[in-house]
């Protein structure tokens, strides 16, 4: 039962992972916003260079938990 779970969470996460690097391939030109959104935060001093990406994971993970409630849903 458990190695039934395994194998079908690590099917998912690989099935995920081709969409994006597909996304990332055709799209990545058009996605350049995504890491520049207001409330991402970036300091860059003389010798250091720091970079929050608050808004930006916040929106990744709103649509990520979509996706995979959607996921569960209909599989």
């Amino acid at each position: 039962m458990l190695q039934n779970s395994i194998t079908r969470t690590l099917l998912m996460v690989g099935i995920v992972l081709i969409v994006l690097a597909f996304v990332y391939h055709f799209f990545g030109d058009k996605l350049s916003w995504l890491g520049r959104l207001p409330g991402d935060i970036r300091y860059e001093g003389e010798n250091t260079k720091v970079y929050f990406p608050i808004t930006t994971m916040i929106l990744l993970s709103v649509i990520f938990s979509i996706v995979m409630n959607l996921v569960r849903r209909f599989l």
